[in-house]
């Protein structure tokens, strides 16, 4: 049995934290291409590039395109080779991050994730989701080597929409339900390696956070201020959910996530929100008692997360978007089989019976 734990070779959190990303970045060479979007370099791009001269290290700063798919990857690489650049930064959300680290594998290098919102746990990773130019789920692609530095200030964290930081902590508590899950039906990590110990607590603590400090967190951040509470969630969503997801596993939430992707109705929600009804759907695929599920279904709904099809934009499934959606989530490779033996026709009944209990606890039935 060979067990395994990876991780980022850093990570910085803290308020103003990217004011230092010229002098920890410096070590690792001259010149650094920065990805962002557009309203990303809006909010940081001066910083980071006042930052990064400061230090003594070139800044090319060019404009992300908002998909993490192979034309935009192919696009970026090309930029990041003329330009010869000694280090990618990626800044801005799970997608700008994974298409970083993707160039970078094309390039080589130092990698930075410096994440502007808390809403996913790609910074920490050493893999990419990549999707269509349309936004569909395509597949993963995994790396050796995980990012060199990983910077969050907390201070621009708190000025995002809330909208991102509630999506984290949704796909935070994936990690610790998928973990526990992998771990119980003897599953594998991302490395195709056992769990250790370590990765197994870790998820428990991010979702401990969570649950201790979630509500009081997302008041802060809709007021743009951090707090203790804030900087535990960032701290949840981020690090600890990074770790716990690569080194504990995924399951089955993060498979109905994938397959909702494939309806077209649901891309205007975040990875975070299709993954909220994604643990619902597992737990309702784990048969746990419905004290238990009330309990998560009501947190979510505390926090303003989605528990229904609906509030992901499908109103009235037909049995083809079902289909669709269960196929998707029990494709070969889908990480639904670290821990569950499930058809799609199991996966397509556990969707229903989830969107019925959301529509109940959200009536307050």
């Amino acid at each position: 049995m060979i067990r395994s734990f990876k991780s980022p070779a850093a990570y910085v959190q803290g308020r103003d934290a990217l004011d230092q990303l010229g002098d920890r970045l410096a070590p690792s060479g001259e010149s650094a291409l920065v990805l962002a979007d557009a309203d990303v370099l809006e909010i940081v791009g001066d910083r980071a590039e006042a930052s990064l001269e400061d230090a003594d290290v070139e800044p090319i700063l060019e404009e992300f395109g908002g998909e993490s798919s192979e034309a935009e990857i192919d696009r970026l690489t090309e930029i990041a080779r003329e330009a010869d650049a000694d280090a990618i930064v990626g800044a801005g959300g799970g997608k700008a991050l994974d298409t970083a680290k993707a160039v970078r594998e094309n390039t080589g290098g130092a990698m930075v994730s410096v994440p502007t919102i808390a809403s996913t746990d790609a910074p920490t990773s050493a893999l990419s989701v990549i999707y269509s130019d349309e936004g569909e789920f395509e597949r993963y692609w995994f790396y050796v080597d995980h990012p060199d530095l990983v910077l969050v200030d907390t201070a621009v964290v708190a000025g995002a929409p809330v909208r991102f930081f509630r999506s984290g902590i949704a796909d935070a508590m994936a990690t610790w339900f998928e973990a526990d899950a992998v771990r119980r039906a003897d599953g594998e990590n991302f490395f195709d390696e056992e769990p250790t110990h370590a990765a197994h607590s870790l998820s428990r603590l991010c979702y401990d956070l969570l649950r201790e400090h979630g509500r009081s967190a997302v008041q802060a951040i809709e007021r743009g201020i951090v707090t203790e509470s804030v900087e535990a969630v960032t701290e949840a969503n981020t690090l600890l959910s990074g770790l716990g997801f690569e080194n504990g596993g995924i399951a089955a939430a993060h498979s109905v996530h994938n397959g909702l992707t494939q309806l077209e109705a649901t891309h205007h929600a975040t990875h975070g929100e299709k993954v909220n009804f994604g643990i619902v759907t597992q737990l309702v695929l784990e048969g746990r008692d419905d004290a238990f599920v009330d309990d998560v279904v009501d947190f979510s709904i505390e926090l303003g997360l989605p528990v229904t099809l609906g509030e992901l934009g499908v109103d009235d499934p037909t049995e083809d978007d079902l289909e669709r959606v269960a196929q998707a989530a029990v494709a070969e490779g889908e990480t639904i089989h670290n821990a569950f033996d499930a058809s799609a026709a199991e996966v397509r009944d556990a969707l229903l019976a989830a969107d019925d209990l959301g529509a109940r606890r959200r009536a307050g039935d």
